[in-house]
């Protein structure tokens, strides 16, 4: 706070500074809108840094006196958590705390539903003595669970015809009669699986646990992959949703890792593009936010007022016209118009066109969501995206697969 002395000889009135949060995250839920509605209803100033995956993995365990809150996912927590850059999260402070679903706080959104092999948000959430992660509940967390959703790919219905009865696969992302034609989304805690996935599904290869594979696994899956990639089957890798995106409105594409956004930014090309509901199951992730270790006493609280406002419903309304589910889903059916509620989460067909974040229309009338319900589709998850033991040693294999993708090189 400061002062100083008006022409009039008299003091001004004192200049108060007004609060900043800092938010580190991915494209994934730092929208503007996002950020101008928290601004409005908190009252202080929020700052968006929006990275890729890694690049926000990065920073957040190696500069952590740069940011207040850490939005991203579970299965990029690990090294961050591990660097002790964050701070354990107290659920006493988090109002609606005992709203959140099954799927985030127990593992499944039931009792008997699977689990899925790999980084399950549970598997890491509770904090226990040492500050290690396991899925025993106790009073604190290490991440606050938001926003996620089960993902698959997206398949030219004009290659690939348009199969009912669930019985779309996996193997299809690898398949050759997309071959000079695929692509797959850069993250090798995302993309890795997705053809792992794919590889399984269609015999190439089997593995003991999908969600934590062996060097040897890991080494056949790459051999498979550059295998592949020596006979031209990939045009493409990509890091972003409008990366994704621009590729199928180039008519570059038959088969690729797709996120939900990227379905409502298609253009022309969307009524040839379906997003599959794969019998072996989806990949899923799950985000959330974390708290910085560094802040001070009067930061935390306006951290932990960003992440009650990110439980309160309006912030899951914006998520679902992106695709996405929030961990509170009763608060964001208080919110959410009756027609997107029913077309989002309960798998009806949609009443009426329906917008996305930005007001544009990204479902037609009629259309019904691909899987069905969020619990029909929370059911159904075969893989969470994963930091896996040997998560070093697959990122240099990874990353060497990439670079020949991107360079063309035989």
């Amino acid at each position: 706070m400061m002062s100083s002395t008006s022409r009039s000889g008299f003091p001004a009135p004192p200049r108060i500074e007004r609060r900043v949060l800092r938010v580190l995250g991915t494209e994934i839920t730092l929208l503007d809108q996002v950020r101008r509605k928290a601004e409005a209803d908190l009252g202080f100033t929020i700052q968006f840094e929006v990275l890729d995956f890694i690049s926000c993995q990065r920073r957040a365990a190696m500069e952590p006196t740069a940011y207040d809150i850490y939005d991203q996912c579970f299965h990029n927590l690990d090294i961050v958590w591990a660097w002790g850059s964050l701070r354990p999260i107290d659920t006493e402070r988090i109002s609606n705390w005992g709203l959140l679903s099954g799927l985030t706080r127990e593992g499944g959104i039931s009792r008997y539903a699977w689990r899925g092999h790999g980084d399950a948000p549970v598997r890491k959430l509770y904090v226990q003595p040492g500050e290690q992660l396991a899925a025993a509940p106790s009073r604190y967390i290490s991440m606050l669970p938001t926003v996620h959703n089960m993902d698959s790919f997206g398949y030219d219905a004009r290659v690939f015809g348009r199969p009912e009865g669930g019985r779309d696969s996996w193997a299809w992302l690898l398949d050759p009669r997309a071959k000079g034609r695929i692509a797959l989304v850069d993250e090798p805690a995302i993309g890795i699986f997705d053809a792992a996935l794919a590889a399984e599904a269609a015999g190439e290869l089997q593995f003991r646990d999908i969600g934590n594979m062996t060097v040897a696994e890991v080494d056949a899956l790459m051999a498979f992959l550059n295998d592949r990639r020596q006979k031209g089957y990939f045009c493409a890798v990509w890091r972003s949703a409008e990366e994704a995106a621009e590729l199928i409105r180039a008519d570059l594409l038959s088969a690729q890792s797709m996120w939900s956004p990227v379905y409502g930014q298609l253009g022309e090309m969307a009524p040839l593009v379906v997003e599959a509901a794969p019998i072996e199951g989806y990949r899923a992730w799950h985000g959330g936010m974390s708290l910085s270790r560094h802040l001070s006493e009067s930061a935390l609280d306006m951290g932990y007022d960003y992440l009650n406002w990110w439980l309160s419903g309006w912030p899951g309304a914006v998520m679902a016209r992106q695709g996405y589910y929030m961990s509170v889903p009763e608060r964001v059916r208080e919110v959410l118009p009756a027609a997107e509620w029913a077309y989002w989460y309960e798998g009806a067909p949609a009443a009426a066109d329906l917008p996305g974040p930005a007001g544009n229309v990204v479902v037609r009338a009629g259309a019904r969501r691909s899987g069905g319900s969020y619990w029909e589709r929370a059911n159904r998850i075969a893989v969470w995206n994963t930091t896996m033991d040997e998560h070093n040693y697959a990122v240099r294999a990874w990353e060497s697969f990439v670079a020949g993708v991107r360079s063309g090189a035989p």
